[in-house]
């Protein structure tokens, strides 16, 4: 008999479609409830903030340590710049990671949602961050604006 014409074999062929798509619903579920759970926190190499990233990639906690007192105002701003780049990075690695293991990376809507993860979180390039290796000074950073080397 023709399988088109097979009501047992459309039924198990219907069945196991059924099965595929609650277990893609059910896989898409557990990611965006992972997803929306993930924080990442950064540190500046340099001691003086660090940053805390939500799912979204928003700034959610800003610490900054004492050792700011010795640094000049723009040092200060670019290194929380520069963190909270890290921490978007490192948010976006997280997400890439959740997604891989819930709902793959083979299908094109796997694909589609992790790309627009990763423009969203890293879609423009992290402030470069500055080297400070003198704690009682801001010498080498000659007020230049992060920007300019960018």
């Amino acid at each position: 008999m023709d399988d088109i014409l097979d009501p047992d074999g459309a039924r198990e062929r219907l069945a196991a479609w059924k099965g595929r798509i609650d277990r893609l619903a059910a896989d898409t579920k557990a990611m965006s409830e992972r997803l929306q759970e993930v924080r990442v926190t950064a540190a500046d190499p340099n001691g003086l903030a660090e940053v805390t990233v939500d799912s979204t990639g928003a700034l959610v906690d800003l610490r900054l340590t004492d050792r700011i007192a010795r640094v000049a105002p723009t040092v200060v701003a670019q290194a929380v710049m520069a963190t909270l780049g890290d921490a978007r990075t490192r948010l976006a690695d997280r997400s890439q990671e959740i997604i891989a293991d819930t709902v793959g990376t083979e299908s094109p809507a796997a694909r589609a949602i992790a790309e627009n993860v990763d423009r969203h979180l890293r879609g423009g390039s992290a402030p470069r961050r500055p080297v400070h290796h003198d704690d009682d000074d801001d010498e080498g950073y000659e007020g230049r604006s992060y920007l300019r080397g960018r």
